[in-house]
């Protein structure tokens, strides 16, 4: 994955695969889930059946690069 510009992060839908986070975030793939199936993930989870979506305004928020109203 390309590394992503600021103007990229802001441009993500609402919530972004697990994978994707995880890349954002510099984690790898096994502790990406580990930490979503203990519900520690540094950013919101959201469980749909065996998948899991990341909230993108936590994790911007997470990066310091949200607005706050989100």
């Amino acid at each position: 994955m390309k590394n992503l510009t600021l103007r990229d992060l802001q441009n993500l839908p609402p919530t972004v695969d697990l994978m994707t986070a995880a890349r954002i975030l510099g984690i790898g793939r096994t502790k990406a889930y580990e930490l979503a199936k203990k519900n520690e993930f540094p950013a919101r989870t959201i469980r749909i059946c065996d998948l899991y979506r990341v909230s993108t305004a936590s994790l911007l928020r997470l990066l310091s690069l949200g607005d706050e109203r989100i």
